[in-house]
């Protein structure tokens, strides 16, 4: 039996990045989307004014969406859990610049103290990702004691998958 292996042509396009959708939880940032919003929107109601395709009016909000979430945001690099806070996150940011930081030292003394900051920084991350999968794990429980109580079995089986 003989196997041959197909090339498979990619047309150019530009493959989808996801945004970081968790850092408009926060309550600053919320806002600031949307002034910029709907600042692009502004533009977007000027363009509907003129005589456009349906095609070019697409190809325009899209244009404002992404350029909203490249501005405000960001680009997500990594996968995080939705059941990381946003404090969390940036705890995370903060020990990831520490350990620069310990990377970057020049002499022994420097390196000690910024390992020390860097292991409280560290304990302090692991701490409040425990709480917070814990009031993950909580409010699951409790949306399946509501489930179970309604009857609502579609929601009692997806929680529990969740779970699981």
């Amino acid at each position: 039996m003989k196997l041959t292996l197909e090339k498979h042509w990619t047309t150019g396009e530009i493959v989808l990045r996801r945004f970081i959708a968790a850092s408009l939880r926060d309550t600053i940032k919320p806002s600031k989307s949307k002034i910029t919003l709907n600042n692009r929107s502004q533009a977007l109601r000027d363009l509907l004014e003129e005589e456009t395709t349906m095609g070019d009016d697409w190809n325009g909000v899209k244009d404002a969406i992404t350029s909203k979430f490249q501005e405000v945001p960001g680009r997500n690099k990594h996968h995080n859990k939705q059941w990381i806070s946003v404090e969390t996150l940036e705890k995370i940011q903060g020990t990831k610049r520490k350990k620069t930081v310990i990377n970057s030292s020049q002499t022994r003394t420097e390196k000690v103290k910024a390992q020390t900051e860097y292991i409280g920084a560290n304990k302090q991350v692991k701490k409040s990702v425990r709480v917070d999968h814990q009031k993950y794990v909580n409010d699951l429980a409790t949306m399946l004691e509501k489930a179970a109580r309604e009857g609502n079995m579609r929601r009692l089986y997806d929680t529990t998958k969740k779970l699981v």
